[in-house]
């Protein structure tokens, strides 16, 4: 009896659930498939490429979902088909969408650009239950029919170009659609959208002959692929106009072009001419938009993007940008611990915004929420992304490029890229929602415990007073967010999670990805605060080697660092047992101190023992636009055989290798005989890594002089051209 009673109930539902499609049918709705045969077809225009690759994917999630393949027609439409690309547009902007379902019939219609993908992807998600989280994370639902209800659904983005970033991007062409990203290829002429001064003049085929073009930086003229022009010579401007125009005629269809300062730090140009312009604007900005309204007038259809970023970040008082002139304004010295009208740095920021508003409506937005120096490290700046997006837009943001990097492994990378793209197209949905729906569907069963992991991370570091920023360490958070109890605490989360999805392979893989940022934490902290249990640490290493090896995670850093480099380093830097240092917990004493911050711990820190990192925040000390010379006191003669210093190579950091290093030793402290010498070759690789200098010499002394000759100034190849550059080193060893 109760097992007929349970069929009939079901059977009942069943009938019920049909009556109520038809009803919806009935009421302005459609069927598009009934018992996996298609009962509609798509009618798009065959000459328009993008409707139809969206009439395209339409089709086959139709037949992914139910096994049935609507046909694609091309010409008049009729009752019970799907029109792609035609219908209401009033009110639409470029690529937005209408969705209407009324009288039997699905309309489709595009305000320009990719508007019916758009379209067609809101139609898949939102009313066929289709669920894209990354490359390798796509679920789609299993039904025969399928019908849809009547609907007046339209959206319009927020940014009209909007650009992030993710491993996805790479391996999945859908996923460029899906999250409604772009990319400058896309827009902009011969690609060139940022840091374009020496693409359009390089100066390796221009610096030789017109030193001229480039900036005058301490009394010389500075040609290099990170130097700026000389922005008030008139031969600078018809030299790079006609290269423009040539790149304009290359590209057909292409209206925009970045022409923007290198990527290098206050390269700006320091003759007279150029000089007056800065006072006159109080900004060096007001030289670089002077420039390119020159050339917004010689080009009128044209759209000229230029850089408004470190040294040109605020606007100028008197010069106002063109129309079709863009500002790319980028907030890369902010904190990202709390929203960017929150902290100091971001407050300078918001006033460059709030400045560069009032005078301009054509505005890009280069934000970032990445740590450069620590792909694989916590970075919990989820709370702060959709206030900081609403400021952008309050302030006439018309595009948004949000850099994250989402490298595979790198802190919950595809979530980020997943609620970042959402934002950027609509800022006011609720960040908290997309959060859970991203968990619940990626992590299953996991979900609870990875949302309270990410909660308490976000808690814990707003609780410790410590800055955010985008050349993070672990370390820097040892005793905050990522302090030995809040450790402790994540772990067992994420034992928990495990545990929960362990008979789930898609699951469990996507939690231990998303663990290995914890992981990676904890050997940057155990590595910087000294091995204390080798064993538990080298058991550790193994399985994030392990990890990262299985997931294939290909990079801990943006200078492309291998993680498997990581831990091969990692065991001959930190867990090798070495000689016996001569020098351990010696006094040192300096002729050229250490610059800033570094001079009071360089006492202690070149000798106690403790090898630094990939990046400069800890272990590391550090002379800035000079040499270096110090004296090691080893408490009585001793008999040594060789010395030797421990250097950091950090280009972007402006870090640079020393030229060399001399040695020289004394028994008395006053008479110092040579002992040797070490030079290297000038090294270019933007790789992060760890350079010895060693001198190999039989002597007897107390008292052992290195003498370190740095760069001094940054070479012309380099981002800082003409300015100081530092070099680093975190020990000494005598043997």
């Amino acid at each position: 009896m109760k097992k007929f009673i349970a069929i009939f109930l079901m059977t009942a539902l069943a009938a019920w659930g049909i009556s109520c499609r038809a009803a919806k049918a009935a009421n302005g709705g459609m069927s598009i498939v009934k018992n996996g045969k298609p009962v509609a077809r798509i009618v798009v225009d065959h000459g328009d490429t993008v409707n139809v690759q969206a009439a395209r994917l339409l089709q086959d999630f139709v037949r992914r979902i139910s096994g049935a393949t609507l046909p694609l027609a091309d010409g008049a439409e009729r009752k019970g088909d799907i029109v792609i690309g035609r219908g209401d547009t009033e009110g639409l902007t470029e690529d937005g969408f209408r969705l209407r379902c009324s009288g039997g019939s699905l309309y489709v219609s595009s305000g320009g650009d990719k508007g019916a993908l758009y379209g067609v992807v809101t139609l898949l998600e939102n009313y066929l239950g289709v669920a894209y989280y990354a490359a390798g994370a796509l679920d789609v639902p299993q039904m025969s029919t399928i019908t849809l209800p009547a609907m007046n659904h339209h959206e319009n983005p927020a940014f009209r170009y909007r650009q992030s970033q993710n491993y996805s991007l790479g391996t999945d062409p859908l996923y460029k659609i899906w999250f409604r990203l772009e990319e400058p290829a896309d827009v902009f002429a011969g690609g060139m959208w940022v840091h374009t001064f020496n693409s359009i003049l390089p100066s390796d085929r221009f610096g030789d002959e017109h030193p001229e073009y480039y900036s005058l930086i301490n009394g010389k003229r500075r040609p290099g692929r990170a130097s700026q022009w000389c922005l008030t010579n008139p031969e600078v401007f018809e030299a790079a106009a006609a290269q423009i125009d040539s790149i304009f005629r290359a590209n057909p269809g292409k209206n925009i072009i970045s022409v923007s300062q290198n990527d290098g730090n206050f390269t700006n140009c320091h003759c007279p001419e150029c000089a007056a312009v800065d006072e006159y604007e109080g900004a060096i900005s007001g030289n670089f938009i002077r420039f390119v309204n020159k050339l917004a007038e010689r080009f009128p259809d044209k759209q000229f993007s230029t850089l408004a970023y470190i040294f040109t970040m605020h606007p100028p008082k008197h010069v106002k940008p063109l129309p079709n002139v863009n500002i790319m304004l980028c907030d890369i010295d902010c904190k990202r611990e709390v929203p960017l009208t929150d902290n100091a740095s971001g407050r300078d920021f918001v006033r460059a915004l709030e400045g560069w508003s009032r005078i301009s409506d054509n505005i890009f937005i280069w934000d970032y929420g990445i740590n450069f120096d620590g792909y694989l490290a916590p970075f919990p700046n989820f709370p702060i992304i959709q206030k900081n997006i609403q400021l952008f837009k309050k302030n006439h943001a018309t595009m948004h490029f949000s850099q994250i990097a989402s490298s595979r492994g790198g802190d919950f990378a595809e979530m980020r890229t997943y609620m970042v793209s959402k934002l950027m197209w609509n800022p006011n949905l609720d960040c908290d929602s997309l959060m859970r729906a991203f968990m619940q569907g990626y992590y299953g069963k996991a979900a609870p415990f990875i949302y309270q992991y990410e909660k308490l991370l976000e808690g814990a570091l707003l609780a410790s007073g410590k800055e955010l920023w985008i050349y993070d360490s672990p370390v820097t958070h040892k005793d905050g967010m990522l302090n030995a109890a809040c450790r402790r605490r994540y772990n067992e989360l994420f034992d928990q999670a495990e545990a929960a999805v362990a008979g789930e392979k898609k699951y469990l893989d996507r939690v231990r990805l998303s663990r290995v940022p914890l992981q990676f934490s904890e050997l940057e902290i155990e590595r910087a605060c000294g091995i204390g249990n080798r064993d538990s640490v080298a058991a550790r290493l193994a399985l994030f080697e392990e990890r990262v090896r299985e997931y294939d995670v290909p990079t801990i850093n943006e200078r492309n660092n291998s993680p498997l480099d990581y831990c091969r380093l990692y065991r001959e830097r930190y867990l090798l047992e070495r000689p016996k240092n001569l020098a351990s917990g010696a006094k040192v004493t300096f002729g050229e101190a250490p610059s800033g911050r570094y001079a009071t711990p360089a006492v202690t820190a070149l000798t106690d023992g403790l090898y630094g990192g990939a990046t400069y925040v800890e272990s590391w000390i550090g002379w800035e636009g000079k040499n270096g010379d110090f004296t090691i006191d080893l408490g009585a003669v001793k008999p040594i055989s060789s010395v030797s210093i421990d250097c950091l190579h950090q280009l972007g950091a402006w870090i640079l290798l020393p030229m060399g290093m001399k040695c020289s030793t004394s028994a008395d402290g006053v008479n110092f005989t040579p002992l040797g010498e070490c030079y290297r070759p000038e090294d270019r690789d933007v790789s992060v890594k760890f350079v010895e200098f060693k001198v190999e010499k039989a002597a007897e002394a107390r008292y052992v002089r290195v003498e370190i000759e740095g760069t001094i100034e940054c070479p012309s190849w380099h981002y800082g051209v003409g300015h100081p550059s530092w070099f680093f080193i975190d020990e000494v060893v005598v043997n």
